[in-house]
């Protein structure tokens, strides 16, 4: 990740634990004036949303961004699907990677950056159960090595 990256708005923490990423695209987001308000604001929840490429254009699904209170009449529909702006290879490459059994593009984060907000996609490969497992068994050995030495420290 660049140092560029600003306020992070909305993480998808369950991604990492359901899916393998294996790579990752930094993507803008068309939206209107209400949404982008709220998202300044941190009203945004990315945890049931997915990507999908639909007519060689990719688009973010089920993405929650809550109504801006200062919105009236204005306002966006909470979860309508937001058109997400990659550059064409970058859609071929994912068209390509996601025609494979497996494969599909999940949003791991939402953040502002240089007052755009941008979406980071990573392209996954789902995790069967006893991956996840595995994974839980190794941070749970992370996590009890780091305290052992915090211990010895202390002591």
């Amino acid at each position: 990740m660049s140092n560029s990256e600003g306020k992070v708005v909305a993480q998808n923490k369950k991604a990492r634990h359901d899916y393998f990423i294996e790579e990752t695209y930094e993507a803008g987001i068309v939206l209107t004036g209400t949404e982008i308000k709220a998202i300044r604001a941190g009203r945004m929840n990315l945890k049931e949303s997915f990507a999908r490429i639909k007519n060689g254009e990719a688009y973010l699904f089920n993405a929650h961004i809550s109504e801006y209170e200062q919105g009236n009449r204005y306002n966006h529909e909470p979860t309508r699907p937001r058109k997400l702006l990659l550059h064409k290879k970058q859609i071929n490459t994912l068209i390509g990677q996601t025609q494979q059994q497996g494969y599909s593009v999940v949003p791991l984060k939402v953040y502002i950056k240089n007052g755009f907000a941008k979406v980071l996609i990573g392209l996954a490969k789902g995790k069967k159960n006893y991956d996840k497992r595995e994974t839980l068994k190794r941070k749970d050995a992370k996590r009890d090595m780091d305290r052992a030495i915090r211990e010895r420290m202390k002591g």
